[in-house]
C-alpha cells in the first residue's frame, strides 16, 4: 500500500510541476537563458515516449475500471411479435404473440474471481506509472547528458577564444622583437604558424558547440529553438573569460648593465587569478558509499518497481485461474408480459443461481499450468532486472569516483602549466629562454585547460549516469 501511495503521489507532483508551476516553461523564447531544469521541463512536455507511457496509464485505468464493473448489476431487456399460421385438413390456425420483458443481473458472489481480476488490473496500472517514471527519468538524464555538453563545449569555446587572443599578442610580440632585431625571421614564422593553428581549433570549437546545441535540442524534441543560452549548474560552475590576457605593446628597448638590449613596456599578465577556469567551480564529494547507492537503486529504480508490480499482477492471474473451477452465485429481478390472441400475461420473478460458465476442466488445468509458467517467468524477470542494476550501478560508481579522483589533480596540473607558461614567458621576455620552450608552455598549459573542462565534463556525465542508475532524477 505505501508503494501505491507513493506512485500516485510521484505522478502528481509531476503533473502539478508541469502545469500549474509558476515557473512552467512552455516554450523557448528567443535570448532566453535556460536552465537544466527547464530543459528537463520541456523535453519531458514535448516527448512522444513520454505522452505515450501516460496513455497507457489511462488503458490500464479503462481496464480496472471495466474489471470493477463485475461488482455492478447489468440490466437487460428484450421483445418481439410473433405471428405462426398452420394450415391442416381440418383447420387452419392463425396465431399472433406480442411479448416482452426487463431484467435485471447482480453478482453476489464469485469465490475471488473478480477480486482477483481487479487486483491484476490495477498491479499492471501501478506498473504503467513506474514505466511512466521510468521513462521521464531517462529523459532527464539525456537532458542532462546533453546539456553539460553544451557547457562543456562552450568553456572549450572560450578556452579556443583565449588561445586566440593569447596567439595574437604574442604574434604581434615576436613581431615587435623581429623588428628589432631581438629574435629570428624562423621565430617570427612559426609565430604565424601557431596564430593559424589557434584559429582553426576555434573554428572546430565553434562547430562542436553548435552541434552540442543541436544535440540538446534534439533531447527537448524542440528542433525549431530560437538563439538561447543556458546556465552553469552546481557541478558545472566555470567562469566565461578562461584566460584574458593583456599585452602591453612594445614602445622601445634598452640596454641592461651586461649591454643586453631589453624591451620597454613588455609584460604579459594572466588577469585570472592564476586562472579563471578555477575561480568558481565548488566540488563536493559523493556522499554515498557504494552499498548505499546500491540500496537507493533497489528501493528507487522505476523499471524494477514496474517489474515487481508486473510479477504481482501476474500472481492475481495465477488466483484467478485457480478459482476457475467454483461458480458464481448471482442473482435476477424480471418482468415478463406477453399477449396473444387468446389471453394476455405478466409477472415478476426473483431468483439466485450458482453457475458454472463453460468450464472445461483440461483446459483449466493447463491455463493454471500456464500461469503459474509466467510467474515463474516474473520472478526471473525481477532477479535479472536486480542483478543488472547491482552491476550498471557498480560501474557507474567506480567511473564517477575515478573521475571524481582526477578532478583536484587536473586543477593542480592547470595551476602547473600556467606557472611554467608564465615563467617561460619571462625568461623568453629577457631572452634567457627560447621560442620552442615557450610555445611548449603555451601548448602544455592550454591543453591543460581543455583536458580539465573534458574531465568536469566526464564527471558530471558520469555522475548523471549514477542517478539515473539509482533511480534518482
Amino acid at each position: 500500500m505505501r508503494k501505491i501511495n507513493f506512485i500516485k503521489f510521484y505522478i502528481l507532483m509531476i503533473s502539478l510541476f508541469l502545469s500549474t508551476s509558476a515557473f512552467a516553461i512552455d516554450e523557448i523564447e528567443k535570448g532566453a537563458a535556460l536552465s537544466v531544469d527547464d530543459c528537463i521541463e520541456l523535453a519531458i512536455k514535448n516527448s512522444p515516449e513520454v505522452k505515450i507511457y501516460e496513455e497507457y496509464i489511462e488503458l490500464y485505468k479503462a481496464r480496472e475500471g471495466q474489471s470493477k464493473a463485475n461488482y455492478f448489476p447489468s440490466i437487460g431487456a428484450s421483445g418481439g411479435y410473433d405471428f405462426n399460421s398452420t394450415e391442416s385438413k381440418f383447420r387452419n390456425t392463425n396465431n399472433k404473440t406480442a411479448s416482452a420483458s426487463v431484467y435485471l443481473n447482480q453478482l453476489i458472489y464469485s469465490f475471488g474471481k473478480v477480486f482477483s481480476q481487479v487486483k491484476m488490473q490495477k498491479f499492471y496500472k501501478i506498473a504503467a506509472e513506474y514505466d511512466l517514471q521510468n521513462s521521464i527519468l531517462n529523459t532527464s538524464n539525456k537532458v542532462k547528458s546533453a546539456y553539460y555538453a553544451v557547457l562543456a563545449a562552450k568553456a572549450n569555446l572560450d578556452i579556443q577564444k583565449a588561445n586566440v587572443t593569447v596567439n595574437e599578442r604574442q604574434y604581434n610580440r615576436t613581431k615587435a622583437f623581429f623588428e628589432e632585431g631581438l629574435v629570428s625571421k624562423i621565430d617570427l614564422v612559426n609565430e604565424e604558424v601557431y596564430l593559424s593553428d589557434a584559429k582553426i581549433s576555434l573554428v572546430n570549437a565553434e562547430n562542436l558547440y553548435q552541434n552540442s546545441i543541436i544535440q540538446l535540442n534534439n533531447a527537448m524534441y524542440y528542433p525549431n529553438a530560437p538563439e538561447y543560452s543556458i546556465e552553469n549548474t552546481e557541478t558545472f560552475n566555470f567562469k566565461d573569460n578562461y584566460a584574458e590576457i593583456n599585452l602591453i605593446n612594445i614602445a622601445n628597448t634598452t640596454t641592461n648593465e651586461d649591454g643586453i638590449a631589453e624591451p620597454q613596456d613588455a609584460v604579459l599578465t594572466m588577469q585570472v587569478e592564476k586562472t579563471n577556469i578555477l575561480e568558481n567551480y565548488k566540488f563536493t564529494k559523493y556522499p554515498y558509499t557504494l552499498e548505499e547507492s546500491i540500496e537507493r537503486a533497489y528501493k528507487n529504480r522505476p523499471d524494477l518497481l514496474s517489474m515487481q508490480a508486473t510479477r504481482d499482477a501476474v500472481n492475481e492471474a495465477l488466483k484467478y485461474s485457480k478459482r476457475s473451477y467454483l461458480p458464481d452465485l448471482t442473482g435476477q429481478v424480471g418482468y415478463n408480459w406477453s399477449d396473444n390472441m387468446m389471453y394476455s400475461t405478466n409477472g415478476f420473478n426473483i431468483g439466485a443461481y450458482l453457475t458454472l460458465s463453460n468450464l472445461n476442466f483440461l483446459e483449466t488445468k493447463f491455463r493454471i499450468k500456464e500461469s503459474k509458467s509466467q510467474l515463474e517467468i516474473a520472478e526471473r524477470n525481477v532477479d535479472l532486472v536486480k542483478q543488472n542494476i547491482y552491476f550498471e550501478v557498480q560501474s557507474a560508481y567506480i567511473n564517477m569516483i575515478q573521475l571524481e579522483k582526477n578532478i583536484p589533480l587536473m586543477q593542480t596540473k592547470v595551476k602547473q602549466t600556467l606557472e611554467n607558461y608564465e615563467l617561460a614567458d619571462a625568461r623568453y621576455e629577457v631572452g634567457l629562454g627560447n621560442f620552442i620552450e615557450l610555445q611548449d608552455a603555451k601548448e602544455n598549459y592550454n591543453n591543460a585547460q581543455r583536458d580539465y573542462v573534458q574531465n568536469i565534463y566526464n564527471y558530471n556525465v558520469a555522475l548523471t549516469n549514477l542517478q539515473t542508475a539509482m533511480g534518482e532524477k
